[in-house]
């Protein structure tokens, strides 16, 4: 099957240009013309393998930059609920602390398990005071 014909009108120094790019052994005009249409029409594929690379890279560097900008404002806001905590917490009396550390470290205790759990680590990490 033939294919279509097309008749298109060029600039004299493009015309020029092409007929010389065409002079050269197994070149033709037609294949000079697809190889620009099909650069034209599919520009991912005229692409470089490093230029797609880069490409990909960009993206990840915007979806690590979104990461940590999320990290940043939970940072923040734990940093933010610690400090409002303990100055607003009133101190324990004297006769009530050892009770209220040994409440303080079973509960925290339970905190980094469910945590674990949360995250998938599945092995429970110890508080401040057993390290």
């Amino acid at each position: 099957m033939a294919k279509p014909r097309v008749n298109i009108r060029l600039p004299t120094n493009l015309h020029e240009r092409l007929s010389r790019e065409a002079d050269r052994p197994g070149v033709t005009k037609a294949n000079i013309v697809e190889a620009a249409l099909r650069a034209w029409f599919e520009p991912e594929a005229a692409m470089t393998q490093e230029a797609r690379l880069l490409k990909r890279l960009d993206a990840f560097d915007l979806r690590q930059a979104s990461i940590e900008h999320d990290l940043a404002c939970t940072y923040e806001t734990l940093a933010h609920f610690i400090l409002y905590w303990l100055t607003r917490t009133e101190p324990i009396p004297e006769g009530e602390r050892d009770a209220a550390h040994a409440l303080g470290k079973r509960r925290f205790d339970y905190f980094i398990d469910q945590v674990a759990k949360k995250i998938g680590i599945g092995a429970t990490r110890r508080g401040p005071a057993e390290e």
